[in-house]
């Protein structure tokens, strides 16, 4: 008998959705009263196609939540470096939170905790029992995908999309998607302000994590031959950091 088809869940990430739709189209639409909507405008596109082209059995919604989050209590700096946005995008949220209840999208948010939380926690919670996929602009979800779950992402703007599997993940980094993390802990991620190892580019962290799989395994290994003597000397001068970006 053939295996049983599983039924197929989109997760949102309404926040994401929003803040690519506002960079990828005019500031110029506005409605008749002149309140602008580009991102409401692209938010709703974007949602109703990817529908369209998925046929999902089951949808959710992820949004993030106002205040500090549990990264910050362990890391003051997290997102420090992050430009503020633009009034008219935030203007926009309520709006777009508008159009997922008038289309009756469940949504999913937690106090302390961002859009990304959620949708790993709803991930892990449906385990093997559905087919997930993830619709997001942000690429850290990217250590969500499994044997069951895919990331479904905006590529240029709102035009086109790329569904991110395994082999996926493979081609573009040269990693599993087990070691997103690790790469991150070792790059850095500049965007949330995380900050990895000081001077460890993305070519040095590929190549580090081909050879040691992970960040602990790479500590215990840091007298081989096999790295070197500048590398060495980043990885002992930066192990805390290290450590704390893998934890965030």
């Amino acid at each position: 008998m053939p295996p049983k088809k599983l039924p197929k869940l989109l997760i949102f990430d309404g926040n994401a959705l929003i803040h690519r739709s506002f960079h990828a189209l005019p500031v110029t639409m506005k409605t008749t009263k002149g309140e602008v909507v580009n991102a409401v405008y692209g938010f709703t596109s974007f949602l109703l196609r990817a529908i369209k082209e998925l046929k999902p059995d089951m949808v959710a919604m992820a949004f993030d939540m106002k205040g500090g989050t549990f990264r910050h209590d362990t890391y003051k700096d997290y997102k420090a470096t992050r430009v503020k946005a633009a009034p008219e995008l935030y203007a926009q949220i309520p709006r777009a939170r508008e159009v997922t209840e008038v289309l009756e999208i469940p949504v999913f948010q937690i106090a302390g905790c961002e859009a990304d939380d959620v949708i790993g926690t709803i991930t892990k919670k449906m385990g093997n029992t559905a087919e997930k996929i993830i619709v997001t602009g942000d690429m850290d979800t990217l250590q969500l995908i499994d044997d069951h779950t895919k990331i479904y992402t905006m590529s240029r703007g709102l035009t086109d999309s790329l569904t991110y599997d395994r082999e996926q993940v493979r081609q573009r980094y040269g990693l599993e998607v087990e070691q997103i993390v690790e790469y991150k802990a070792l790059r850095g991620d500049p965007s949330d302000n995380i900050p990895g190892v000081k001077g460890i580019g993305e070519k040095t962290a590929v190549e580090l994590l081909q050879e040691f799989k992970t960040v602990k395994n790479l500590y215990k290994n840091l007298k081989s031959e096999k790295i070197k003597p500048r590398i060495k000397e980043l990885l002992e001068t930066h192990k805390q950091d290290a450590y704390m970006s893998h934890d965030l």
